[in-house]
């Protein structure tokens, strides 16, 4: 049964004009719901935001913040299950859904948490107050205050719930309102999500908006004190990064775009030990879970030369065991892309992997109907100069092996051929080269992820963003940076200094001189 989706701006449910663009399941292709905002005054959205949920987040306490995101997040639990039924028409698996929602709720509850540990306050001390002049009488200090704009936040297909819940809960956390635009393939769980917080979270008017369908003319109503974060492909963010109004106003744009990411196994690791299971495991989960879907997945994997045949022996294992279905089926780990378009874009990079030289070395059975991509494993040995592995990111069940001799310089190369990405994973148990694949890869990561074998069973994988650390990554991956605790707050803050008499700034600002 199709159901049309309603944007939910100034405070209430409305929907778009006709035509709509109609949302298919990625199992069967029947239209499970359709969407528009033909019409709908994205200006006016914009400006009830603005006047009635900025001041509200501002009244209100870090504190008082965090026990709305933990409403936010009781909401999700409270029909968790139902959530996990209505993600299933995106074409995710019981286990990829349960991923996304408990994604949601746990990121929530994480800044609420953080919330009551900022406590009363409703602005924060960016370090300690300075001595400005030679007089001890007066100084400066810095402070960073919420901006008196609307969070843009624009979300993948990918995370229609995780995504949208922990871009959301930073800025609510800082008293920024959001509005949320889904990607519209999967807007169905994003919805439902809303509806339940509109319904029960006892959301100040304004603070929460959700615009469903098209974008239309959002970014003609940017304003200075607005900020942007963009979740999709490069050639999309440049296009919002380019805006005029974006320009005019110096809007700030956190991007989180393609991302080659890529695994590394130590010339020092056994095969069959615990650490290149660790390896092989994690490789393995990454191009199969939410059908190779996720902004962290492992697109290369470096290999040894000498370890190249077990390394992809231990691969193929794992992935040749992996049922590919119906997600309805409980024996199904593996289901179809969201969607028409990310199935065809999957299989031109497949094709394009193929063309550029790189050899099958494995590949699955995948139904013919429907959104699937047939999950494959290609393996190269032209390292840092094999064409299309480093330069485009097929976001699918693929991944390339890519053999090398082993050294540490040699693995930092080949690995920032791909220009930056989110993450990267290294597995070894010597410090000496994995220290020197760290520290080099470093700057063309947000994040290293260093496996080895007292860590083997403790590890949630590479994949795994956790609102505590840092996401996001340079160059090609966006440049952007999301999460990171209180870190994460920054994008939606002004920073300033308040400069004077030093017994003035104490009392007004909590400020401790020194």
């Amino acid at each position: 049964m199709s159901v049309v989706l309603k944007s939910h701006l100034e405070g209430r449910w409305v929907e778009g004009a006709l035509p709509a663009v109609q949302i298919l399941d990625a199992v069967s292709g029947a239209v499970v719901a359709s969407a528009s905002t033909r019409g709908l005054d994205l200006a006016a959205a914009l400006r009830f935001s603005r006047a009635t949920g900025g001041p509200a987040l501002r009244a209100m306490s870090f504190a008082q913040r965090g026990a709305l995101l933990d409403r936010m997040a009781a909401a999700i639990h409270a029909v968790r299950d139902d959530l996990i039924d209505v993600s299933r028409h995106g074409g995710t698996t019981r286990g990829d859904a349960k991923f996304d929602v408990d994604g949601a709720a746990g990121t929530l509850a994480f800044y609420a948490g953080l919330g009551r540990k900022l406590g009363d306050r409703t602005f924060l001390l960016d370090g300690e107050a300075e001595r400005v002049l030679r007089s001890a009488r007066f100084a400066g200090q810095h402070i960073l205050v919420p901006r008196r704009g609307v969070a843009l936040h624009i979300n993948a297909f990918n995370f229609p719930a995780w995504g949208m819940a922990e871009k959301l809960a930073v800025a609510l956390l800082a008293g920024m309102p959001v509005l949320s635009k889904p990607a519209t393939a999967t807007a169905p769980l994003a919805v439902r999500i809303a509806e339940l917080w509109v319904a029960g979270a006892e959301l100040p008017p304004g603070a929460f908006s959700l615009l469903v369908g098209a974008a239309g003319d959002l970014l003609d109503h940017v304003g200075p004190q607005d900020v942007i974060s963009f979740t999709g492909g490069g050639d999309t963010a440049r296009v919002v990064r380019a805006h005029p109004m974006v320009i005019a106003h110096n809007v700030p744009v956190s991007v989180e775009a393609d991302s080659l990411n890529a695994s590394i196994l130590g010339p020092d690791v056994e095969p069959g030990s615990d650490t290149f299971q660790m390896f092989a495991a994690d490789a393995a989960r990454d191009i199969v879970q939410k059908a190779g879907q996720k902004c962290t997945a492992i697109r290369r994997i470096l290999v040894p030369a000498a370890v190249a045949e077990a390394a992809i022996e231990a691969l193929v294992d794992r992935l040749a065991g992996v049922g590919i279905g119906d997600p309805a089926d409980k024996s199904t780990g593996l289901g179809p892309v969201s969607s028409l378009a990310q199935q065809r874009a999957a299989r031109e990079g497949i094709e394009a992997l193929r063309e550029g030289g790189a050899a099958v070395v494995w590949k699955g059975n995948a139904p013919e109907t429907g959104c699937f991509v047939t999950p494959t494993l290609f393996r190269s040995d032209l390292g840092v100069d094999a064409p299309v592995v480093h330069d485009r990111e097929v976001f699918g069940p693929v991944a390339t092996v890519l053999p090398w001799a082993g050294s540490a310089a040699e693995a930092v190369a080949i690995v920032a051929r791909g220009g930056g990405g989110l993450v990267c994973s290294l597995y070894s148990d010597d410090p000496a080269w994995a220290g020197e694949v760290v520290l080099g890869l470093a700057p063309w990561h947000g994040r290293i992820h260093w496996g080895s074998k007292k860590v083997h069973d403790q590890s949630p994988g590479p994949g795994t963003v956790l609102p505590n650390l840092v996401h996001g990554g340079p160059g090609k991956a966006g440049g952007g940076e999301e999460l990171g605790g209180e870190r994460g707050l920054r994008f939606y803050f002004q920073r300033c200094v308040v400069q004077g008499d030093r017994g003035l700034l104490d009392r007004v600002l909590g400020a401790s001189p020194g």
